[in-house]
């Protein structure tokens, strides 16, 4: 089979995943905070995560030299899905994929600051083609400012922050160690800020599906966008995640009621186009 073919597969993978998390942690909202949807879930994701690199040996290579690197990138990652889950929860699920399409954007405007990247010129153009996207997206207004909307547009920040400090990572530590440090961290952060005020949810029983559904979907949306780019360039694999927002799109007017917002796809189709010309022009210059 053509390797782009099966980046497109293992991309649809990807989409449904992140999907799937979107649902499941709204469906989860009325429940729980958000704090408390990431502490249950980081619990089921260690369980499965000790499972495999105790299955596979990965935990051999896996050291604490590196942990507060660990922590930074965790820090920012847990505050990161935390305005995702909140943000889901009370604006329109397309909205928030919209906005969080912006990450590479802040990744690459982070990268001078934090990875001593050179900021080229077709990188600031990439830039401001994103930021234009978000004003149309979430039209800015006294009447609108919408919260929500202001955690979605940070989350994709601070997800952003959680890349340059994974890719400072990858350079000494295993896939298994990020995940492992992942998945324990959070749950630690989950559980004091979901309990600082001696009040926990627990779930009941008909709480796991939707949980292990997060859980799961979470560890596999990674594992899939990472095999699709060891198939293909970016160049094929990026438009392919643009997928992710009429899909949700769809979802959101079947299931929540949610109209369709022609200008957060013409935001979102801008956003898009600043993060491709990054990307090939990035692949050109190689």
């Amino acid at each position: 089979m053509n390797p782009s073919i099966k980046a497109a597969l293992w991309m649809l993978g990807a989409i449904f995943s992140l999907s799937a998390m979107a649902v499941s942690g709204r469906e989860l909202s009325d429940g729980f905070d958000t704090f408390e949807i990431m502490l249950h879930r980081s619990a089921i994701a260690l369980v499965i995560i000790l499972v495999i690199i105790y299955l596979t040996g990965a935990y051999r290579n896996i050291g604490l030299k590196a942990w507060r690197s660990h922590f930074l990138r965790n820090i920012f990652h847990f505050t990161g899905q935390n305005l995702w889950f909140y943000a889901l929860s009370v604006v329109p699920l397309a909205q928030v994929f919209a906005l969080e399409f912006t990450t590479p954007l802040w990744v690459l405007l982070l990268s001078p600051l934090l990875l001593g990247e050179h900021l080229t010129r077709m990188r600031m153009i990439a830039g401001a083609m994103g930021f234009t996207g978000i004003l149309i997206v979430a039209r800015p207004g006294v009447d609108n400012l919408h919260p929500g909307i202001i955690a979605a547009a940070a989350c994709a920040f601070f997800f952003a922050l959680t890349y340059v400090f994974t890719k400072r990572l990858t350079k000494t530590e295993s896939i298994s160690a990020i995940l492992l440090y992942l998945c324990a961290m959070q749950l630690v952060f989950g559980l004091v800020c979901a309990g600082y005020d001696g009040d926990v949810a627990l779930p009941h029983l008909s709480d796991m599906p939707l949980l292990m559904l997060l859980a799961c979907c979470g560890l596999l949306a990674h594992f899939c966008i990472t095999k699709a780019l060891t198939l293909a360039p970016a160049t094929i694999v990026a438009p392919l995640d643009f997928v992710r927002l009429p899909l949700i799109a769809l979802v959101g007017m079947m299931f929540y009621n949610e109209a369709l917002d022609a200008w957060v796809f013409v935001g979102a189709l801008i956003i898009f186009a600043g993060n491709y010309l990054n990307i090939w022009a990035d692949t050109k210059n190689r």
